[in-house]
């Protein structure tokens, strides 16, 4: 018997679950890259990089390919970079909401003492 869709879906959202993960699909949904250059823009160690490209490959969601001693990487379906988009739209009607309520806190004028 297969997983239920929201297991598989909660797995998936694992996958994403990571900084340099989300970068480099970030990067990967501008264009291909190869891996130094990814290294470059993630500033982490290649060890680490490597690490997270291969949690990356078993979900399927990149794909890797030899170009001489370079091994370079793509996105293996444009629907990633759209869910990004997604993401970075909805964080950001989130943000919109928190600075709001700051600023409406701010505006009262009532202090509340913090918590001991």
């Amino acid at each position: 018997m297969s997983a239920p869709l929201y297991q598989l879906k909660a797995e998936f959202f694992k996958t994403l679950g990571h900084p340099v993960r989300i970068r480099v699909l970030e990067l990967l949904s501008l264009r291909e890259h190869a891996v130094s250059e990814m290294l470059a823009e993630v500033g982490v160690e290649p060890a680490h990089l490597s690490q997270q490209l291969a949690v990356l490959r078993r979900a399927n969601l990149v794909v890797a390919r030899r170009e001489g001693s370079a091994v370079r990487y793509t996105l293996t379906d444009p629907q990633v970079a759209q869910l990004l988009v997604v993401a970075r739209a909805i964080l950001s009607g989130v943000l919109a909401g928190q600075a709001e309520l700051l600023a409406d806190l701010r505006a009262s004028g009532t202090a509340v003492a913090p918590p001991e």
